[in-house]
């Protein structure tokens, strides 16, 4: 297959770019700029020059490929406060890559979440598929990946792939590394009460294996979790932080959670434990790489 990767140059568009290269497809990857570009064209992959603004250039992109992989987002948008503005620009993107695939049954891959589908219970894939209203500032990325799943009756073979809230390895830049400089400030590793409270996770090779197995064969309409580690308990998270930091470990009250945290605080203290049972069934996909407690353990996330 010939595949596009918007974000090719990203987390975990960096590690999905090799995989579908060793599985011998080809790999276009939409890239911002020359550096980037080299990065890619050195895997043996092509790069394709733009951004997801660039509708004309992902449309001709898609339009030359067997199947896309939608990974990329505004966050620049998105953390700076217009966070409707980002989840605009997406809903544009993937209406541009639904144009030029509808009734081709090629493949449309893209990246969601799990976390707070359902706070409290275990998330499954079945979770998540009655759409919410829009809010006041119109589309969310939830109603989004519904948009996604309702291709399939437009002749594409459409999947979300939701990720959990820490995709892990070495290198990542994500929750994991923001709450361990939290800690280094505050002098102490903490949780949110008694950290019960669990967080699912996967190592980054496993969600790149998903997500290739998603374009090469995920039947139409379907949401993938790539999960490895169901929920686990923040205490046990903060617990290595201290262990490694030779920090105390301390419980921080769910009213100060934003005071110490900061803009981390109200998703660290979210139950929203997640199954991948129905994928794994579907798929074949069986997680290889380390758990989130394994891989911090190695010792890399404190270097």
């Amino acid at each position: 297959m010939r595949v596009l990767v918007t974000g090719a140059s990203g987390w975990i568009g960096s590690a999905v770019v090799p995989e579908l290269l060793t599985a011998g497809h080809q790999v276009a990857g939409l890239v911002r700029s020359d550096t980037t570009a080299q990065s890619l064209e050195a895997l043996g992959a092509e790069a394709v020059r733009g951004s997801l603004d660039d509708l004309d250039v992902l449309a001709r992109a898609a339009a030359g490929s067997d199947g896309v992989v939608h990974l990329a987002f505004r966050h620049d948008l998105a953390f700076t406060g217009d966070f409707p503005g980002a989840v605009a620009a997406d809903l544009a993107a993937i209406d541009t890559v639904a144009d030029v695939l509808a009734g081709s049954g090629r493949a449309f891959v893209i990246a969601s979440g799990v976390l707070g589908l359902a706070p409290g219970r275990l998330v499954t894939e079945e979770d998540g598929q009655d759409a919410p209203p829009e809010s006041e500032d119109g589309p969310t990325r939830l109603t989004n990946a519904q948009r996604v799943v309702a291709l399939a009756s437009r002749g594409i073979r459409s999947s979300v792939l939701r990720l959990p809230p820490t995709v892990h390895g070495d290198g990542d830049g994500g929750f994991v590394p923001t709450l361990i400089g939290v800690a280094r400030e505050k002098g102490a590793a903490g949780y949110v009460e008694d950290g019960a409270n669990r967080w699912p996770a996967v190592h980054r090779s496993d969600a790149a294996r998903l997500f290739r197995l998603a374009v090469e064969a995920a039947p139409a309409g379907t949401t993938l979790h790539a999960v490895q580690d169901e929920g686990v308990p923040t205490r046990a998270i903060a617990e290595v932080f201290g262990r490694h930091l030779d920090l105390p470990v301390v419980s921080v009250p769910a009213a100060g959670a934003f005071a110490h945290f900061g803009w981390i605080g109200g998703f660290f203290g979210l139950d929203s434990p997640a199954s991948s049972t129905l994928t794994r069934r579907l798929t074949g996909w069986e997680p290889t790489g380390p758990g989130l407690v394994e891989d911090l353990e190695a010792g890399h996330y404190f270097r």
